[in-house]
């Protein structure tokens, strides 16, 4: 089987202005997007979707890595993952490909994250909003860095297609003021390096 890849796409936001206030220093958030066939579509319920996992995830890892990895000059800050499904297949489809480290390590590696990528998966028809959320590659609890990264594709997916997608941003969120969840804990009482307790 071959990773059959219709088109691709690279989404660039730049904010200069929120909330009626000049942005000191702008926020980009970019969005890297690849429209796949889905490599279980029409084949009823698949019991073991790894294979295709072991197949495709390294490839659309390697594929949307490089593309946000030019598009940002390597300075990845906060990053994020997510996929919607067409309508002729689970969600279970859409997860498959991005919840891998085949896939997910691409990225990972790249811009050398301490952090889990986080992510949101979908299914819908075309046109489906996508919506990427992004956490700081290094700081879970830095609250500045929490976007989310959301568009569309007007003719994606398809019913027997997955948007597969990437997200990262340089900088945090325009005139971020909401402080950071250190700081929340502290003010609680918590153990600001054991919030959990445990």
């Amino acid at each position: 089987m071959t990773v059959e890849i219709r088109r691709t796409l690279m989404h660039v936001q730049t904010t200069f202005e929120e909330g009626g206030k000049k942005v000191d220093e702008p926020t980009k958030l970019f969005a890297a997007l690849a429209i796949i066939k889905n490599p279980w579509f029409g084949r009823g319920y698949v019991e073991d979707l790894r294979p295709e996992i072991r197949e495709t995830g390294p490839v659309i890892g390697e594929l949307l890595t490089n593309m946000i990895m030019e598009a940002t000059d390597g300075k990845v800050e906060g990053y994020g993952k997510a996929s919607v499904v067409g309508m002729g297949g689970e969600i279970e489809h859409a997860q498959a490909l991005t919840h891998t480290l085949w896939f997910g390590n691409k990225y990972r590696d790249a811009v050398g994250a301490k952090t889990y990528l986080v992510f949101a998966n979908t299914r819908g028809a075309a046109g489906t909003s996508l919506m990427i959320p992004l956490m700081d590659k290094h700081d879970g609890g830095r609250r500045s860095h929490y976007q989310t990264i959301h568009l569309t594709v007007p003719d994606a997916p398809a019913e027997d297609e997955i948007i597969v997608a990437l997200g990262a941003s340089i900088g945090g969120h325009p005139n971020h003021r909401i402080g950071n969840r250190y700081e929340d804990l502290k003010e609680m009482g918590h153990d600001v390096d054991n919030p959990a307790g445990v």
